[in-house]
């Protein structure tokens, strides 16, 4: 046990290796907002007239550039319309910024097991997965923006 600030004993804090491994991504909806947030300043505008534009509260677009809020593609749909931004270039800087300094290998998921965390041996995979024709449009255009 190891003396917080107040005295109290409380955990031991972890090792800083253990720390840093704890480390995670950003929230998709705070890179958004960020994103949302940086391109209506940069056009001088208030989130009166972008929302007004958008056809969505206020409120609710300070909470979608707060990244309190998961806003559908419609919102980010029109959101972007009113910024005079593209929904596909908005989706290409997340990725961006989501984008680690190291590359990531994805192992398939009959390496990792199921999602659930559970290995089911009797499954078989009858064919390649092919990825749908929306799946494709945006991995295009994410490849496209890199």
């Amino acid at each position: 046990m190891e003396r917080t600030t107040d005295g109290v004993a409380g955990p031991a804090a972890p090792a800083t290796a253990e720390r840093t491994d704890r480390r995670r991504e950003p929230l998709l909806r705070h890179v958004i907002g960020g994103i949302l947030r940086g391109a209506r300043l940069a056009q001088g505008r208030t989130l009166v007239d972008v929302a007004a534009s958008a056809r969505v509260s206020t409120a609710y677009l300070s909470e979608v550039e707060r990244g309190r809020k998961e806003a559908s593609s419609e919102v980010l749909a029109a959101v972007c319309a009113a910024l005079g931004i593209r929904l596909v270039d908005l989706v290409a800087r997340t990725g961006e910024e989501l984008r680690p300094a190291a590359p990531v290998v994805l192992s398939s998921v009959r390496d990792r097991g199921s999602l659930s965390g559970a290995v089911h041996r009797t499954a078989r995979r009858v064919g390649p997965v092919r990825p749908t024709p929306a799946a494709r449009s945006v991995v295009g255009a994410l490849l496209v923006a890199a």
